[in-house]
């Protein structure tokens, strides 16, 4: 059997009803939650009075104290009810975890790789570019200090300097 196709003109009489009833319900939904709140509002935060004299000023400050240590003790209860919830989601998310099945990371092994082929596994094989490292590095020349060069052998060196000959040579390169 064929199913009957509904005319367009009852289906969106059908959507404009629904919608009609759904506006309707959102807004009791408005009242309702306004209502509450002004409810919860006159509880909790009564008129107020504006003290004339010194003593029921302070009163005031002493009752207004009360209510916010009461409240601020609510608070620190809360969190730690939350924070002992979330610590009981994490065990329950690792025990489910270890339902699953286990799981071992393996040990990782050190791996030697060049810098090419480094370069080939991160790029893929698009990129066949061989690096040279030592290729952009400067060239640098030893220089030989003069000191170095006249140091040659000591034996020759006191050769020349014996006798008058040396110590006249050694005083005229020394002036």
């Amino acid at each position: 059997m064929a199913e009957k196709k509904m005319s367009s003109s009852r289906r969106n009489q059908l959507k404009s009803l629904l919608l009609q009833i759904g506006e309707a319900m959102l807004e009791e939904e408005a009242c309702e939650a306004e209502k509450e709140k002004r409810q919860y509002m006159e509880e909790k935060c009564p008129t107020f009075s504006n003290p004339g004299c010194m003593p029921e000023l302070q009163e005031l400050c002493r009752k207004l104290h009360k209510q916010i240590d009461l409240v601020d003790e609510e608070r620190y209860d809360m969190e730690t009810k939350v924070q002992k919830s979330n610590k009981e989601i994490d065990n329950l998310k690792s025990m489910v975890q270890e339902l699953k099945g286990k799981f071992k990371k393996p040990a990782l092994k050190k791996v030697r790789m060049s810098a090419d082929t480094m370069l080939a596994a991160l790029l893929g094989s698009k990129h066949k570019v061989s690096v040279d490292l030592r290729a952009n590095l400067k060239q640098v020349k030893k220089e030989v200090k003069e000191e170095e060069k006249q140091t040659g052998d000591w034996r020759k060196n006191i050769e020349d300097k014996a006798g008058m000959d040396g110590r006249k040579k050694m005083f005229e390169t020394d002036a």
